[in-house]
């Protein structure tokens, strides 16, 4: 599979990374909004450095940052003050519509609700964000395959989500950002609306997407389990970064 996905120009392979450098790093990185005319800040001053192929677990109480971080790293938000680099490329002040475009090609970004479109099958759903693409529909169809297989999904292609078990739509949806072969994937409690055996699978996939194709992979959760299975634990609380487990590889 990995195979089909460099053929085809929208990896960022090229532009990867191959020293022993942070893939994503931030730096005295702080977050504050105004929410009813009260002062928040869900992050205070967090340094941390990722390596590709990495493979975080981030936990953390309700309301300690752990997804202010994470839509940070997608660049769907941006620090009020620090800076934050990704494949070595500072992002913190860049403009809305590069984000975007950045984030489309680089991030696969997965969320607790599955968000597909009930009027797309699954084949559809994974191929929307390959649509902003400059790709023939040939490379459309090349990658959507690929992804729909490595998810384990060939044959419930042309299934709509009202067909499909709970499972089975978030491995639609975590296909639908492996699609564009991003190095950087990111799940906001993934198994939060699953049963045991379905988030079971799903961290298994996650697991054989680090191993086999070296995504780095960082997951927000609020289960231990989901969080062991990472090679590094970190913890957020109140917007501090308190501890570190498991050796960078």
């Amino acid at each position: 599979m990995a195979d089909q996905w460099a053929s085809i120009p929208v990896a960022n392979g090229a532009d990867r990374p191959v020293a022993r450098q942070p893939q994503i790093s931030l730096r005295d990185v702080t977050k504050t909004f105004e929410k009813g005319g009260a002062r928040v800040t869900p992050l205070h001053g967090v340094s941390l450095d990722i390596f590709e192929g990495e493979y975080v677990s981030l936990m953390g109480p309700s309301g300690s940052g752990k997804s202010t971080l994470l839509n940070l790293i997608a660049g769907i938000d941006k620090p009020s003050s620090g800076r934050l680099s990704v494949f070595g490329e500072d992002i913190t002040d860049w403009r809305e519509d590069d984000l975007a475009e950045w984030r489309t090609r680089a991030v696969g970004y997965v969320f607790q609700q599955f968000n597909l479109m009930p009027v797309l099958t699954a084949y559809e759903n994974v191929e929307l964000p390959l649509l902003l693409l400059n790709l023939s529909a040939a490379d459309r169809k090349r990658l959507v395959t690929t992804a729909l297989d490595v998810v384990g999904l060939t044959d419930r292609a042309s299934y709509f989500p009202r067909q499909l078990s709970g499972g089975q739509e978030q491995r639609v949806a975590i296909a639908r950002s492996l699609a564009t072969d991003p190095q950087v994937f990111l799940a906001d409690e993934p198994t939060g609306n699953l049963d045991r055996d379905s988030a079971a699978a799903i961290m298994a996939l996650f697991r054989e997407l680090n191993a086999r194709f070296n995504k780095t992979i960082i997951v927000v959760t609020h289960d231990p389990a989901v969080a062991s299975a990472a090679g590094r634990q970190l913890q957020l609380d109140k917007g501090d970064l308190l501890e570190q487990q498991g050796a960078v590889r």
